[in-house]
């Protein structure tokens, strides 16, 4: 099993079958696609899992964690999670968040992530921001 950067169109591609099948695959694409990280995890050299980063100041957020249906529940996932919490927050973030399904909540609570503020509706579907507070170094000092 290896993580690595992936061509968006490949992220694409998962984040449609995962996430929204009924959709056409530009439903999927994002603002700022083109300019996010893009990880994948692989194992026997098929792509079981993706997330997308995008760095803003000094916070980073977290879209369209997706991970193949047939493959959840084998910890793709939370190898993948837990490699953007371990290598990103030392790059002079303050905090790692996304807007998570409320139903997936519980998930990312087991990674030290709190929900922050009340709960909204985006495509029929409820949502919450969680974050992870992150200390750091600022690198001017």
């Amino acid at each position: 099993m290896q993580i690595q950067e992936i061509p968006i169109e490949q992220v694409w591609v998962i984040r449609q079958e995962v996430m929204w099948p009924d959709k056409d695959l530009d439903f999927v694409k994002v603002t700022g696609d083109e300019s996010a990280i893009h990880l994948g995890v692989l194992d026997a050299g098929e792509i079981k899992s993706v997330i997308s980063l995008f760095k803003e100041n000094q916070s980073i957020q977290f879209r369209k964690f997706a991970t193949l249906v047939s493959e959840q529940g084998k910890g793709y996932g939370t190898v993948l999670l837990k490699h953007v919490l371990e290598h990103y927050a030392g790059l002079g973030t303050d905090k790692i968040w996304c807007h998570a399904r409320l139903q997936k909540a519980p998930f990312y609570e087991k990674f030290g992530m709190k929900k922050v503020g009340d709960t909204f509706v985006k495509n029929g579907l409820e949502y919450v921001n969680m974050e992870k507070r992150i200390s750091f170094i600022s690198p001017e000092s």
